[in-house]
């Protein structure tokens, strides 16, 4: 079994939940607390164990691009005035070179089609599929705890979360089979 090595996460998408705010900023930039969104769902991504991260973008996206490379100029400015906490900061965020590429989704058309759009750089290898919309804290990363399962039984392995019964129009929902390795198996699936 091949290990997990690389993460797709998906952020071509255009943001309408968050209209006005994105429509200037993509969603993924928008900040919870000191960082933007995305931060998040890569330092999850790296806690995992995941290597190298693809991101599918769309137009106005590339604020994500320059958000994961080197400042020269701002690394300067910081180190100038000896903000030397800030500098850290900075380089601790950073992945190292050629941790991630970028795909360009041309239209927004679903997320088979940005998970497709990846396909040249995922190759025949199992990846993880990151959706940076919810931000949990504290405790483990709960996509590290999805690795191993997978890891232990070898299967696919999707994330969820109990929901209220008057918010499953807003979710995929599953249906819960036989316990599996820390995990269930999945009996059927709406989207």
């Amino acid at each position: 079994m091949k290990k997990i090595r690389k993460a797709v996460i998906p952020v071509a998408g255009l943001g309408t939940r968050f209209l006005p705010a994105t429509k200037s900023m993509p969603k993924e930039m928008l900040p919870v607390v000191d960082r933007p969104v995305v931060q998040y769902a890569v330092d999850e991504a790296f806690e995992a164990g995941i290597e190298h991260i693809v991101f599918v973008t769309g137009r106005n996206k590339a604020v994500i691009e320059d958000y994961f490379d080197l400042h020269p100029e701002l690394i300067g400015t910081l180190e100038q005035t000896g903000k030397k906490t800030q500098l850290e900061a900075l380089e601790s965020m950073l992945p190292v070179a050629g941790a991630t590429s970028f795909i360009r989704q041309q239209s927004p058309q679903g997320l088979g089609h940005a998970v497709w759009c990846a396909r040249e750089v995922i190759g025949n290898e199992p990846f993880a599929l990151l959706l940076p919309d919810m931000v949990s804290f504290g405790g483990r990363g709960c996509l590290a705890e999805t690795v191993e399962l997978y890891e232990r039984t070898g299967g696919n392995v999707i994330a969820v979360e109990r929901c209220e019964p008057s918010e499953t129009n807003k979710y995929g929902i599953v249906g819960r089979g036989a316990e599996i390795g820390g995990g269930f198996e999945v009996k059927a699936m709406v989207e």
